[in-house]
């Protein structure tokens, strides 16, 4: 029979239950020590008077009790001993509404402070080795699989399967750059179509049954834009997703996306200081009743969600793909006709940008 409470004293985690309130029920011999305190005065009192994140966000996300997430690398004050960095772990405790198990992971004390707040945002989007490597295996079995049907049916059928395949090679490129992103490597940026990326993005969306019908307003003589295929569809996907979660109570949902050509609109790099034309928009509408005005300035930040159940990683990631093909993602709400939009601006494969020419293959 295994022995819970040993266990626990075993871990090199900080480990502690949290009880109504998010007073301290219990904590490991690594809680007691990362937070400098025996578990005789941690009992009974709120966590919040030994340890403050230094993310309002995702502070406010660990109070809510029923909220379930992690994060990594995220700076955190211990009372009596100055700023740490942890990975974090929050979630609650089955059948026993109030209550949460949080863990925390010292990885590296006060000198982990002084990286630059753009890497401490980029730090929840890194896919960790051991993940990537978990998530690939499975996918490898569904290829199969799909394969192994694909020589069995037919008709429309043969195609679910094609799009099987397509998908699941399409989520291990994903991770594969996501893992190449967490080493800063350069994108692989080339000519892309955006129809051929809507198209796929909209196929998927239609097999998974949870999306009203996409109307699409498509410019066909639009040239083709820098960027990566698969991020593009990545970005559409979850456009998408986000249309139709915010449509889900509305009586005549409508999606829309649209491309179209924006001149005018530039984005300075941050690397060399070059300017980039971003004259192809492509936008994502939806006729629901848009974000809450509290959210607005911070949809695009990590944790940040108007969704209950929701990670906030959604968006976090479609800016962080959207900047890797140096593009622009913004959020705007028309209240008077009732309609959100998420626009895309990217840069025409083949132009000159910032002295650097960038060659239709």
């Amino acid at each position: 029979m295994s022995d819970a409470p040993r266990q626990l004293a075993s871990l090199s985690h900080a480990v502690l239950l949290l009880g109504p309130g998010q007073t301290v029920a219990a904590a490991n011999p690594a809680a007691e020590q990362l937070l400098g305190q025996s578990f005789r005065r941690l009992s009974g009192r709120a966590i919040g008077e030994h340890l403050h994140f230094d993310e309002p966000l995702l502070a406010a996300r660990i109070a809510e009790t029923d909220a379930q997430l992690s994060a990594r690398a995220t700076g955190v004050q211990i009372t009596g001993q100055g700023p740490r960095r942890v990975d974090v772990t929050v979630g609650p405790v089955i059948d026993q509404p109030g209550w949460q198990v949080l863990t925390l992971h010292d990885i590296g004390g006060a000198e982990a402070m002084r990286e630059t707040q753009s890497a401490r945002s980029d730090s929840v989007l890194r896919a960790p080795e051991v993940l990537a490597h978990e998530i690939k295996n499975p996918l490898a079995g569904i290829r199969g699989a799909a394969q192994l049907l694909s020589r069995k049916i037919a008709g429309q059928d043969l195609a679910l399967t094609t799009l099987i395949t397509d998908e699941v090679d399409r989520i291990a490129k994903l991770i594969d750059q996501m893992q190449s992103l967490s080493r800063r490597t350069a994108p692989d940026l080339q000519p892309c179509n955006l129809h051929e990326a809507i198209r796929r993005a909209r196929a998927v969306m239609e097999a998974s049954g949870k999306s009203p019908a996409i109307t699409e307003e498509f410019d066909p003589s639009l040239p083709q834009v820098l960027g990566n295929i698969d991020a593009l569809v990545q970005v559409l996907i979850n456009l998408f997703a986000n249309a139709a979660d915010a449509t889900a109570k509305i009586a005549k949902p409508k999606i829309v996306v649209r491309s179209r050509f924006a001149s005018g609109l530039q984005l300075h790099r941050t690397i060399d200081g070059g300017a980039v034309r971003l004259p192809i928009e492509l936008r994502v509408s939806d006729n629901g009743p848009g974000i809450d005005s509290a959210l607005r300035d911070h949809i695009f930040e990590p944790f940040v969600s108007s969704k209950k159940s929701g990670q906030g990683l959604g968006l976090a990631l479609v800016r962080r793909l959207v900047g890797d093909m140096n593009g622009r993602v913004t959020y705007d709400r028309d209240d008077i006709a009732g309609w959100t939009h998420f626009r895309v601006h990217l840069p025409i494969a083949g132009e000159r940008h910032g002295g650097i020419h960038e060659v239709v293959a």
